[in-house]
């Protein structure tokens, strides 16, 4: 895997998530309008997407979360890594510092990229408590 498919995943996953709360978002509007016009049905099935909304929400912040945790984790082997290559190495072990930097790289790279500046700053998608209460 390399750092340009994490990038178009991470994109395409905050993508669908724009076009799942835009999804909420008319349902929402449709439902109040017809509820302000007296179909009690209507407002019945707008606590109920609330409740919906709000389940994608939690889901959404548990996905962030490990997103974070995974690019935490990434940060630690490469600090370790780093701290690894910097150690006086007996010269049979010369050769596993050989094949290190290839994983080094890697985790240098994703860790310098659009998707891990987006995860550590928490941003990115998600259906935020804004959208639910101009829903509701």
């Amino acid at each position: 895997m390399d750092i340009q498919t994490v990038e178009q995943t991470y994109n395409q996953l905050v993508q669908q998530s724009q076009q799942s709360a835009q999804a909420l978002q008319n349902l929402a509007n449709k439902m109040q309008s017809a509820a302000q016009n007296g179909d009690m049905q209507a407002r019945e099935w707008s606590l109920d997407l609330r409740e919906l909304a709000l389940s994608f929400q939690a889901e959404q912040q548990q996905v962030a979360n490990l997103l974070q945790q995974l690019h935490s984790a990434m940060e630690n082997a490469s600090n370790m890594q780093q701290g690894y290559a910097q150690q006086p190495q007996a010269p049979v072990q010369v050769v596993e510092q050989q094949q290190q930097p290839a994983s080094g790289n890697f985790l240098s790279n994703i860790l310098n990229s659009g998707f891990a500046r987006s995860v550590e700053a928490g941003a990115g998608f998600g259906i935020g408590n804004d959208l639910i209460k101009e829903i509701f």
